[in-house]
């Protein structure tokens, strides 16, 4: 198994959102489109009608409180997203959430076109699977992740059975 690990207390160059009840946390070097990804999951998730808010982005502080990662923004950035051509917008947000699952954004190529499994990414002992995901441009990034891990996902009640709908 593998992943990436970070101390708990610090903050990390990162975009952290909720989607339903699941904290997502979009890692990745600059420019690499943690932001966009994260808007985009942010814009899906409304659009299928579900609650999902920013919790912090470009610094997010990861702490662990009974043995879960938790994400939150400081003060100065709170509820601000920068969408690179389109600069800094204001989004709906909330103060912290739990972390469900890290998302490494990652330049398609041969060597990354499938990925490994079981990655985790752990914050001072805490950990959550980990995805990669190509940053590639490619619509409904939401849709991509849900199909990776269904299980971290909410699914609304209306569905009959608690079924989703195939994309």
């Amino acid at each position: 198994m593998t992943g990436i690990s970070v101390p708990a207390g610090e903050a990390v160059h990162a975009t952290a959102i909720v989607v339903g009840q699941t904290g997502l946390l979009f890692l990745g070097p600059s420019g690499s489109g943690k932001s966009t990804t994260a808007f985009a999951c942010l814009c899906e998730a409304q659009a299928l009608g579900w609650n999902a808010a920013l919790i912090a982005d470009d610094r997010t502080l990861l702490t662990v409180q009974a043995g879960r990662c938790i994400a939150s923004c400081p003060d100065s950035i709170r509820g601000l997203l920068e969408l690179r051509g389109t600069g800094v917008v204001t989004a709906r947000h909330i103060d912290r959430a739990v972390l469900h699952a890290a998302v490494l954004l990652t330049e398609p190529s041969a060597g990354t076109r499938v990925p490994e499994k079981n990655e985790t990414f752990s914050c001072g002992g805490a950990s959550i699977p980990l995805m990669r995901l190509w940053h590639d441009g490619a619509a409904l990034p939401l849709a991509r992740l849900r199909t990776r891990r269904p299980s971290l996902f909410f699914e609304p009640a209306w569905y009959p059975q608690g079924n989703l709908p195939v994309f």
